[in-house]
């Protein structure tokens, strides 16, 4: 194999990583992974350094909404600016994973400053110990009133968060009973919420809106938390939430259950959660791999990511292109290559709404399961939806990420028409290093041919380029990575 032939198969390689931990990456942005290699990559992406995004001072000026936060599209669009112009997308796209998976709405918490503060606590904890993160979420004001664990008192339990931890969060169903749901249940007596300490009394008490929800916070309440025995997994003492947190974190079925949803979010597509009880894993081996890098490594999400991306498994052409977009996934990606935001502009409450249409609403999940994925992101409204959001995007040639591309296309043929064939490989390589099958390959340099001649120094060079990003990005292969 050649030096050349190496660099191109390494290439592919970064952008394949860059797709699966971030939203894909700029032609730029690949040729500085290049320059560290494939390990290098991946290390960076486990040690990448204070982020970089749009200054939220900034957004707040612009966008008061954003700055209290009662409506779920101004939530979300704090999110999606955040999402567009970070500089370390790994930790949006952990964010991202533990919103889907820990599944908590604004939709019934109204103030979406408690949710933000979610996003936050997935940011800094959803790469290290699972035992921390759980701990993390138990103590989280969206979550306990999420899933009324306010309502949890030692005469009188409330079941919602003792189950859903055990159901959907950590273990999955058929790996406990429901004498155990009672049990952990009453371990989480006592975990509720407080106001802030200079809050009236008045406030504090009646919490009355909208600015009584910005001030939530945690508050363990000795006097409300049952100090009884319990039995727990086939463990007997006097348990409380961190005791159960311990307990579910060393039982094997946790890290085979995250495990799964690790290889749905960042391998392949996997079946809908549902039928895990029933069905087991696509890759046992690439599960296998996870669950010994948990116990190996105190819990820790990072290493059984790591694992995964140093395997050849994940290397391998199969894995690659084995996942549909979601709607977020193609939203930001799309927008990043576009060329983002630099500055704070009324366009971002379209991103926030067009993931809505594609069936992801950044803040609103659909219900306590968090959303399905795989090929229910994709019906006959979804794809259009899908496609002219990417369209246009692509078509707009005021956009910086746009003019970047028809720049280097110039740069690569400095005298004269382009190809249409060479067209086609600068647009596919400049759009992130992307792979289509030959059938695809061979309806772009048709459509680019029939554009006759296409010069890149000239407005009508310019806009026909830009037609053929339009078609790359309406393809059956920009819907997956």
């Amino acid at each position: 194999m050649t030096t050349a032939a190496k660099t191109g198969t390494e290439l592919n390689l970064i952008a394949h990583l860059l797709r699966r931990t971030g939203f894909g990456a700029t032609w730029d942005e690949l040729q500085e992974c290049a320059a560290l290699g494939y390990d290098g990559t991946i290390d960076r992406l486990f040690n990448p350094g204070e982020p970089e995004h749009m200054p939220s001072d900034i957004i707040r000026r612009y966008h008061p909404d954003q700055s209290i936060t009662q409506i779920a599209p101004s939530s979300g669009s704090v999110w999606m600016y955040r999402m567009t112009t970070t500089k370390t997308p790994f930790e949006e796209k952990i964010a991202l994973f533990w919103h889907r998976i820990f599944a908590t709405g604004q939709t019934k918490l109204i103030q979406g400053k408690v949710m933000l503060t979610q996003i936050e606590m997935f940011r800094q904890f959803g790469l290290g110990s699972f035992r921390d993160l759980l701990v993390q979420l138990s103590q989280n004001p969206a979550m306990i009133l999420w899933l009324d664990n306010q309502d949890n008192h030692k005469d009188n339990i409330n079941e919602n968060y003792g189950r859903e931890i055990l159901e959907l969060f950590a273990m999955g169903v058929g790996n406990y009973s429901e004498e155990d749901i009672k049990e952990c249940s009453r371990a989480f007596t006592g975990w509720t919420i407080a106001n802030m300490p200079y809050m009236s009394i008045r406030m504090r008490n009646n919490t009355l809106r909208p600015y009584g929800y910005v001030a939530w916070q945690y508050r363990f309440d000795p006097d409300d938390h049952d100090e009884g025995e319990k039995t727990f997994l086939g463990e007997t003492g006097n348990f409380n939430g961190d005791d159960i947190i311990d307990i579910i974190c060393k039982n094997e079925a946790t890290p085979r259950f995250i495990a799964r949803h690790l290889y749905h979010h960042f391998i392949a597509d996997e079946l809908p959660v549902p039928q895990w009880p029933f069905e087991g894993p696509k890759d046992p081996e690439a599960i296998q791999l996870m669950v010994d890098a948990y116990f190996a490594n105190d819990y820790n999400i990072g290493a059984m990511l790591r694992a995964v991306f140093e395997s050849d498994m994940f290397k391998s052409e199969a894995t690659q292109y084995a996942r549909v977009k979601a709607p977020v996934e193609l939203v930001v990606g799309t927008l990043r290559l576009a060329g983002g935001f630099d500055w704070p502009t009324q366009d971002i409450f379209k991103a926030t709404a067009a993931c809505s249409y594609m069936g992801q609403a950044l803040l609103a999940p659909v219900s306590v399961e968090g959303w399905m994925g795989g090929e229910d992101w994709i019906s006959t409204g979804s794809m259009v939806q899908r496609i002219n959001f990417a369209s246009d995007a692509m078509g707009d040639l005021t956009k910086k990420g746009i003019k970047a591309i028809i720049d280097r296309v110039s740069e690569r043929h400095p005298v004269g028409e382009v190809a249409p064939m060479a067209l086609v490989d600068d647009c596919l390589e400049l759009l992130g290093a992307l792979q289509v099958e030959p059938d695809t390959r061979k309806g772009l340099f048709t459509y680019a041919r029939a554009q006759g001649e296409i010069n890149p120094r000239t407005n009508e060079g310019a806009r026909k380029i830009a037609s053929v990003l339009q078609l790359i990005v309406s393809t059956r292969e920009y819907q997956l990575i």
